[in-house]
């Protein structure tokens, strides 16, 4: 453990951004987990919706920092393109 005051400060602030990116990245694996789901069921309507709150959720977490801007795009890309896939199979 930290002996020095500065370092006991910052143990409790990465605690905190620890516990708060922690809970940013499961929201959005559940968000990615939602569209995943409309998809392989095959509803467009669902997955449409989901893909919104998904592409929200990314968004945030790329503002925040805990996610690269360029993974976040990433991801969202290939949620719309399995999404498409489900358009162009009906």
């Amino acid at each position: 453990m930290a002996n020095h005051k500065s370092a006991l400060k910052r143990h409790r602030q990465n605690l905190k951004r620890n516990l708060r990116n922690r809970m940013v990245r499961t929201r959005v694996k559940n968000a990615i987990k939602a569209v995943r789901k409309a998809v392989e069921a095959g509803d467009k309507e669902t997955a449409m919706v989901a893909l919104q709150t998904a592409t929200s959720v990314l968004d945030r977490a790329a503002s925040k920092k805990v996610l690269h801007w360029r993974t976040a795009a990433r991801k969202i890309s290939r949620l719309s393109i399995a999404i498409n896939k489900i358009a162009a199979a009906q």
